[in-house]
Formats: structure tokens, sequence, C-alpha cells
């Protein structure tokens, strides 16, 4: 049985909180004993356990205590109660700028953070040629770190913290700032270490990346432990959160489906309260028709933000018309996050735009389609249009209503995946 390197038991970490500065100095002088505060659990309960060689995921929403949950098996932070116990040398990458003094070089800097960690000037010079080598930022290794941009001292700070030689490596988003090539050398060094035996906890909301590396995940949600176990069923229950799935109270998922074109479903809700949008969507048009209600659904027939790669999924909405329309065109279009249109459709391209729809009617429209896409997060636009004479009229518009994170365990080059097989003969 593989050894456990990290156990996190029962840990809570609270917060008084308080509403007025002053109320601070009354809790402390108050000769009752009166608070003056709330507690906020910023993490509660938190129970896991790491076995030696693991990749282990920690995935959540902002501020659900992730960082924090790291900072405490680092020694960073003091939980309120509760145990760590860790069986092995960790190297941390917590964040941008932690543990590096801004004035030092780099030089200085790799030195300093060697110290930290109980090595000596001599064993640091040994590892210096391989951490300069890694970090590839030329002779600004001898300016001071304050000078860097932030794609720089990632390449410095994961750098010394992988040329440490650590049992155990803990990354919190620091490679996000880095460029592609980077993030690949790095990714090429977790596997690295993975194959010699060593220990990644890893924090990311890049859940593809959390899929093809980490072996288990730590879900938290508002800093209560909602499930661990085999990252894809944790990431599954992740995207349910997301889309205002999930029963907490009773730790089981709340199916949405959108089976009937109804206003509302049973519980009440329409489909579009089972996504995450846009609350700066550009919404006009003439209202000749409405866009009422929206949903994008997988290939189990849920509504999601969260399509898999290569899985068939829809693209639906509901059109009420407040007046008799010819020839209406519905559409949709979908963005990457610097507003590039990247793909989409229409009924008049796709040659089944209807003749007349009459005032007081409601149409679903459902585009059937494969995602092709590469992971990633994409804005989706949906309009329904027409022309009178050569004239186009804009009936309802809804531009970037939404995202669809595309989930992906292997990406090629560009926008999207032509599904090459190939042969070498």
């Amino acid at each position: 049985m593989a050894e456990t390197v990290v156990s996190v038991k029962d840990i809570n970490k609270v917060y008084k909180l308080y509403d007025k500065p002053i109320n601070r100095l009354k809790e402390s002088l108050s000769l009752t004993h009166k608070n003056y505060h709330t507690d906020h659990f910023a993490l509660d309960k938190i129970n896991l356990e790491v076995k030696k060689g693991e990749c282990v995921g920690i995935i959540g929403t902002n501020g659900s205590g992730k960082s924090t949950l790291l900072k405490i098996i680092t020694g960073v932070l003091n939980a309120t109660s509760g145990s760590v116990e860790v069986n092995g040398k960790i190297s941390a990458l917590l964040e941008l700028g932690a543990g590096f003094n801004m004035e030092y070089t780099g030089i200085e800097n790799i030195y300093l953070n060697g110290t930290m960690m109980g090595f000596t000037n001599e064993e640091m010079s040994k590892k210096l040629g391989d951490i300069i080598e890694f970090a590839e930022i030329g002779d600004f290794i001898y300016q001071p770190v304050k000078t860097y941009s932030s794609g720089m001292f990632a390449r410095l700070a994961f750098a010394v913290a992988i040329n440490v030689e650590p049992d155990i490596l803990i990354v919190d988003e620091a490679l996000s700032v880095g460029d592609i090539f980077f993030q690949a050398k790095c990714y090429r060094k977790f596997n690295e270490f993975k194959d010699a035996g060593k220990t990644i906890l890893f924090v990311s909301h890049d859940l593809s990346t959390v899929l093809k590396y980490c072996d288990r995940s730590l879900l938290i949600h508002q800093g209560k432990q909602i499930a661990v176990g085999k990252s894809s069923e944790i990431v599954d229950i992740y995207k349910k959160i997301l889309a205002n799935q999930y029963d907490f109270e009773q730790n089981k998922t709340v199916e949405a489906k959108t089976e009937q074109p109804k206003e509302k479903s049973d519980n009440g809700k329409m489909w579009k309260d089972y996504v995450i949008q846009n609350a700066n969507c550009q919404n006009y048009g003439e209202r000749d028709a409405e866009i009422t209600d929206f949903a994008v659904v997988d290939n189990k027939g849920l509504i999601t933000s969260s399509i898999d790669k290569n899985s068939e999924f829809l693209i639906k909405y509901r059109v009420h018309f407040n007046k008799d329309v010819q020839n209406p065109i519905f559409t949709f279009t979908i963005k990457d996050r610097k507003g590039t249109v990247i793909t989409g459709t229409n009924t008049m391209l796709e040659g089944c735009s209807p003749e007349q729809v009459k005032a007081g009617t409601d149409l679903v429209v459902t585009f059937k389609q494969k995602m092709t896409l590469q992971g990633g997060q994409y804005l989706l636009s949906l309009g329904c249009t027409g022309y009178q004479l050569d004239t186009l009229k804009v009936y309802h518009r809804l531009y970037d209503v939404c995202f669809i994170e595309v989930f992906s365990t292997k990406d090629t080059v560009g926008f999207f995946d032509l599904d090459s097989k190939i042969t070498i003969e």
C-alpha cells in the first residue's frame, strides 16, 4: 500500500468578521467577553489523504478556500482546528511573488528561496545552473525581480520550485501567467515528477488540465468539502454546481432537462436559470420576436455550461412572436474571449427557416452539433432576425449571453480539432 505523504484531518479555518473597525476594540476591552464579530468559515471540516506519487487536483469556485487549504498544508497559515501531517520536503508556488524579495536580483532570490527550504549556499550553487537554464530569462537573472514581467516571474519561481528536488510539489494557479511554451515545459516536468514517484498538489480553474494530469481531485465549495475521488467524477459534480444543478443538502444532482418546451420547469425555473449568464450581455432588437429562454445541453440531456470535446451537444432557445413575421432567421455564433467569431450558423444558411410565423406563437429552435473546438472558454450569442425587402431587421439579439467551456484532454493547433487519423508505414 502506498505511503501517505499528506494527511489533512478535520481542518477548520475561521476568520472573525467585524461590521466596524471599532467593534474589534470593543470586543478586546469587553469585561463580559461580549462578541462583536461573526465567524466566517473559510474552511469547514476538510479531510484529504494524499499518497506518494499521486497528482491530486483541488478545484472549486473563486473564494471556495482552495488557496487557504494549500497555505495551511505548507505552514504559511495555521488552521483554527484540525491537524495536518506532511511526510516529505515541500516546494510550493502559492502565488506570484510569494517567497521573493522584490529588491533582490533573480540570482539572490534563488539563494534566498534555497535558504528558506533548508539548503546551504553550496547546495544551491550546484543547482543554480539547472534553475537558470529552466527559467530561460537571459540576463534578467542578474536584475532585481521588481523589473520582471509576470511571465518572467513565473518562469523563475517554477524553475526554483521544480529544481530543488522536493518530495511534494504544490502549485496554485502559478502557471496561468506563463506563455504556452513555458506551460508545456512545466507539464512535461509534471509527468517526469509523477514517473519519479513524486507527489503533486495542483489547484487550477483549467479543468481540462485537472482531468489530464490529476489522478484524484478534491472539490471545495464555499469552504465545505463536497467530494473527493476520481477526477472525472469530481469534475462532473463541479460542472453541476456551476449550472445550479446540485443539491448540497442531499449531495446529489438536480437534473435540469429540456424535453418539454414549457415556460417554466416543474421546480419553477426556466432553462436559462441553469446556465451561467453574462450580466453584461448586449440585449437589443425591435422585439417583433423575442428570445425568452435558452439552454446549452450536453449529450446526457442536461443543461450545462460545460461540454466535453468531441461529444454531441445542443444549443436551443425559445422565441415568442409578438407580431406576424415573414421568414424569420434563427442564429447562433461562438466567439473566443478576445471577441473573434470562431463559428456559427443560422436557419437561412441551413435552408430551414419557416415561411411565416403568426403573432402569439412560441417556437423552440434547436441546433445539434458535435463539439470540435479546442479546450477553453467561449462566448455564445443568439439571435432572431429577418429581411423586409432588402433590409435586415433585428428582432432580438443576445450578444455574449453566456459562456461555453469545452473540456479536453487533447488539443491540437488552432481553433478546431480536425480529428486526424495518422498512419506511419
